[in-house]
C-alpha cells in the first residue's frame, strides 16, 4: 500500500468516525520520516480514542499495522504511526492548543554560509 492509498483509508476512516475538521499535511519537503500527517478533532476523549482505534484497526485489515500508536487511558490526543502517514487525533482543546497545521505550515530558513545578511 502506497503513502497515497493508505492517506485515502485514513481519511475515509476517519470521516466514517464522524471525526471533524480532517486536515492533510504533505509534509515531505519539511521531513524525511513520513510523508503526510493527518489531523482531526474528536468531539470527546471517548470519541478521539474510537477514532484512534479504527485507523489503527482499518490500516491493520489492510495489511498494513501500526508501527505505534500512542493513547493513554482517556485520550485528549491519540497518535497512529503508520509510516508514511502519522496521523494525530485531538480533542478541540488540544487541538487549539498544539496547533500542529500552524507548526508544520513554517517553511525553515536556510542560510548559505558566508552569505551576507
Amino acid at each position: 500500500m502506497n503513502a497515497e492509498q493508505l492517506r485515502t483509508l485514513v481519511t475515509d476512516t476517519l470521516d466514517d468516525g464522524k471525526g471533524r475538521d480532517i486536515q492533510v499535511l504533505d509534509v515531505r519537503d519539511n521531513c524525511d520520516f513520513t510523508d503526510y500527517m493527518i489531523i482531526a478533532t474528536g468531539t470527546s476523549v471517548t470519541h478521539v480514542k474510537a477514532l484512534g482505534e479504527a485507523v489503527a484497526q482499518a490500516a491493520k485489515d489492510a495489511g498494513h499495522p501500526p508501527l505505534g500508536v500512542e493513547a493513554p487511558q482517556d485520550p485528549e490526543w491519540v497518535l497512529v504511526d503508520l509510516g508514511d502517514v502519522v496521523v494525530h487525533v485531538m480533542t478541540e482543546r488540544s487541538r487549539a492548543y498544539y496547533a500542529l497545521e500552524k507548526l508544520w505550515s513554517v517553511t525553515p530558513v536556510r542560510e548559505e554560509a558566508g552569505a551576507d545578511a
